[in-house]
């Protein structure tokens, strides 16, 4: 048996990276396969690093563009080093484009089975590029690992045959309690003095970054919060930020202080001690809620819904007044929880026992 991985973005090395481990420690040979979609050289190697993945084996160099560059220039060099190493299964994580090129390009190569890792998450807005992406992944593949029991059923409701859908966990809880005692023995806390009075934020997603009225709605809440704001500031939404005349006011509040962006431990280190996290990551909101830190999601929907249904997590958009109701009310939160609806930690090892049973 042999497997190929696929990845090119941060919270795709977080995903797979307890599978591989997993698929390391049975000495199953592995390729992995790099897009460069975040083609940020050295903070993916901070990553590889901090997750003790392998150097990846190949490098495609995609880099920046549209959402149709990007797809077609990774379907073409992923279809060649599929054709080339001739593995038996290919592990797809997540809903990112170069999820989506490498689920079609082994979909479409006869005699290898594609595995879709966190198979099944819907937001119900197809606005979301993500959204677009996770569908077609899910009905091109042939193994499909769900997180939760609400992807499990979105997949049967789409009429996916039943024995396609594995219930199995998230790999994100799995690569949280592996490295968060990591975390907090880094040497992180050094460099922050706040006494664990901050807040956590994080934006980036397009949907609030290139709209300029929700945007400038999250940033006139931010500037107004009385509270300690540590802000890992995403390259694009500096961008937009100096693009709408913003950056400089965000750049010169006493009450935010702006982070170049960080590596996974150090974030899971600074997101284990916040007294709220915001953002509009889907996998942030499910990373507090495992941490038992209470969030709002600056989005209109989610596809982490459970984090919801918990009282844990309040989706406010990019409206000032809903955030600042969301920040009152979810400061006052305690999240507690004796079962987690993500699993028990061990959904790489459920993964590869399924696909290698197969093989058997």
């Amino acid at each position: 048996m042999k497997i190929l991985s696929v990845v090119g973005t941060r919270p795709n090395f977080i995903k797979m990276a307890p599978v591989i481990r997993e698929i390391s420690s049975r000495k199953i040979p592995h390729v992995l396969v790099h897009t460069g979609q975040h083609y940020d050289r050295e903070l993916s190697e901070i990553f590889i690093k901090e997750l003790k993945m392998p150097k990846p084996d190949y490098f495609l160099d995609v880099g920046s563009g549209s959402h149709g560059y990007q797809i077609g220039e990774m379907l073409k060099k992923i279809e060649k080093v599929i054709l080339k190493e001739g593995p038996d299964f290919v592990m797809i994580p997540g809903d990112t484009n170069t999820s989506l090129a490498g689920a079609l390009a082994s979909s479409k190569i006869t005699g290898v089975r594609t595995c879709h890792i966190e198979a099944g998450l819907r937001s119900f807005d197809r606005r979301m590029p993500e959204e677009i992406n996770r569908i077609l992944i899910d009905h091109c593949s042939d193994f499909l690992f769900c997180p939760t029991e609400t992807a499990e059923k979105n997949l049967q409701k789409e009429g996916i045959s039943q024995g396609m859908i594995h219930r199995v966990g998230d790999t994100m809880y799995d690569a949280c309690l592996e490295h968060l005692n990591l975390a907090k023995q880094s040497g992180v806390s050094q460099k922050y003095k706040f006494n664990n009075d901050y807040f956590l934020v994080t934006v980036h997603r397009a949907e609030n970054t290139d709209d300029r009225k929700r945007l400038e709605g999250i940033i006139n809440a931010l500037l107004e919060i009385k509270q300690n704001l540590l802000f890992p500031i995403h390259p694009r939404t500096k961008k937009q930020l100096m693009k709408y005349g913003l950056w400089e006011i965000v750049e010169n509040s006493e009450m935010i202080q702006l982070m170049e962006p960080i590596g996974y431990l150090e974030f899971l280190f600074l997101l284990s001690n916040a007294k709220l996290m915001i953002t509009d990551s889907g996998g942030v909101q499910k990373e507090a809620f495992l941490l038992k830190v209470p969030c709002i999601t600056l989005r209109d929907n989610t596809e982490w819904v459970e984090t919801v249904y918990a009282n844990a997590n309040m989706l406010v958009g990019a409206d000032k007044k809903a955030i600042f109701d969301g920040i009152d009310k979810m400061v006052k939160t305690k999240v507690e929880y004796k079962t987690t609806p993500f699993g028990d930690g061990k959904a790489a090892r459920k993964v590869v026992d399924i696909i290698a049973e197969e093989e058997d």
